[in-house]
């Protein structure tokens, strides 16, 4: 496996755990789309210095 799919993997179970709205995720706030709001910045600067 090459580095891009696992980004992209991890990527994918970021957004989908970015996603529910159960009532036990209520107290977590901006957690989930924090982590993957951060994630999604690495990639891009790591895509656009060709590490990638």
């Amino acid at each position: 496996m090459s580095v891009a799919t696992l980004l992209l993997i991890a990527l994918l179970l970021l957004v989908i755990g970015t996603l529910p709205n159960w009532p036990y995720s209520h107290g977590w706030g901006y957690a989930p789309s924090g982590i993957l709001s951060v994630a999604l910045l690495i990639v891009l600067v790591l895509f656009l210095m060709g590490r990638i």
